[in-house]
């Protein structure tokens, strides 16, 4: 625009109420791929995180009726690019604040 480089890079987004659930979803798992789902908190108490991944990165995460744990983690995650690995119990982990996964140029 105007003649600037410029870098489009926002990660795709949504949300939506249903009558009593309210969930946010970011980032895209391409189709053909094999992806690992992780939860994070109970899924049957309708207030949980889930993250997938693909090669060991986050490409995508949601969160249903979590609204204080916001959207902007997960983003991070996704932007940082990085392999979570080993890390995996630790990003189910609710008592593992999601920032301690971030290097910390992310956090």
């Amino acid at each position: 625009m105007l003649g600037q480089p410029v870098t489009y890079d926002r990660i795709r987004y949504f949300f939506t109420d249903q009558y009593d659930i309210g969930m946010e979803y970011t980032g895209w798992t391409p189709p053909g791929q094999h992806h690992i789902l992780i939860a994070r908190g109970d899924p049957s108490t309708n207030a949980f995180q889930a993250f997938w991944l693909t090669d060991n990165h986050v490409t995508a995460g949601m969160h249903i009726n979590r609204w204080d744990d916001g959207i902007d983690p997960i983003n991070r995650l996704i932007h940082q690019d990085t392999p979570v690995d080993h890390r995996h119990r630790l990003l189910a982990d609710r008592a593992t604040p999601l920032d301690t996964l971030l290097t910390p140029a992310q956090r």
